[in-house]
């Protein structure tokens, strides 16, 4: 695992947007790319649904297994059972929404952020500057007194958005990199599932039950408030150092289920003004089903 310089990963764009700014800037007829990623991991079907009952006017939608993962027979970056796309192809994906250079992205859901979060992070991966979450989701949007499309979404633009790849602005690590230190000094794995889940108590959708030795657990609800919206950035920062009692955030690496619910402890670290994590993006899905790699219980 080779460490991102902090400039790369901490710079001067807010990783959050709020409903009425979002509002505002979209009554202006800014450049402006929004994308509803609605979905329930126990129903794929459910955020399409919710997209065509209500979006926000001019939305995508993305599809968390057809638009931010790769699919079966594709080249992908990570393993479990969301694997990373590659970066060429999600970077096509967002030309093919008609992102162009200088468009700020903007991403919502209606989950808590965890699925706007991928497609924050996977962006933020292909180099994009300017990419936001919609604090507080679509329920923020409707408190707002946002307008409200229904049916089915934009027709692709033609031509395509002209985005190119630039450096990453966050940081990867694989499963092999995490198996192969577990146990040293100088790295500290966080895991965003729930806390049920990490003591193995259930498993609803990984084989195994259980998390990876030695690996903290902070699940990713904890980084917002009742109003959906992430914490204060003072609250954020003392509750990570209160996790971490004395561990360098610098080393941190985070990971959930299958990496998308990981993200959000990203933008809350970022937010707390604390060094951003890596993301071992295959998770727990990978690691409980790679042959070899120990598991623990606390039940």
């Amino acid at each position: 695992m080779t460490a991102l310089p902090a400039s790369s990963v901490n710079d001067d764009i807010h990783p959050l947007i709020d409903a009425p700014t979002l509002r505002q800037r979209l009554e202006a007829q800014e450049a402006l790319c929004v994308v509803d990623c609605s979905f329930e991991l126990t129903d794929p079907a459910a955020g399409g649904w919710q997209y065509a009952e209500g979006h926000i006017p001019g939305a995508h939608y993305a599809h968390l297994d057809d638009d931010l993962s790769a699919g079966p027979a594709e080249p992908c970056a990570s393993g479990g059972r969301h694997p990373l796309p590659t970066r060429e192809a999600f970077l096509q994906r967002l030309r093919a929404w008609g992102m162009r250079q200088g468009d700020t992205l903007v991403a919502y859901d209606r989950q808590g952020g965890m699925i706007a979060g991928r497609l924050w992070w996977l962006a933020r991966w292909c180099g994009l500057r300017d990419v936001r979450l919609l604090d507080g989701g679509w329920p923020a949007w409707l408190a707002a007194g946002g307008a409200v499309a229904t049916g089915p979404g934009p027709a692709p633009p033609r031509p395509v958005g002209d985005l190119t790849l630039a450096a990453p602005r966050v940081a990867l690590v694989t499963v092999a990199e995490v198996a192969a230190r577990l146990g040293q000094p100088g790295i500290t794995l966080v895991d965003a599932r729930a806390a049920v889940r990490y003591r193995g108590e259930t498993e609803p959708l990984d084989p195994v039950a259980g998390h990876i030795p030695g690996a903290l657990n902070r699940p990713f609800t904890d980084n917002f408030g009742a109003d959906g919206r992430y914490k204060p950035a003072d609250a954020l920062r003392a509750e990570w150092q209160r996790l971490l009692a004395g561990r360098d955030p610098a080393r941190v690496i985070v990971h959930c289920g299958s990496g998308v619910s990981a993200v959000p402890h990203v933008v809350a670290l970022l937010l707390a003004g604390l060094p951003a994590p890596a993301l071992m993006a295959g998770g727990w899905s990978e690691w409980c089903t790679t042959p070899g790699l120990p598991c623990a219980r606390s039940v």
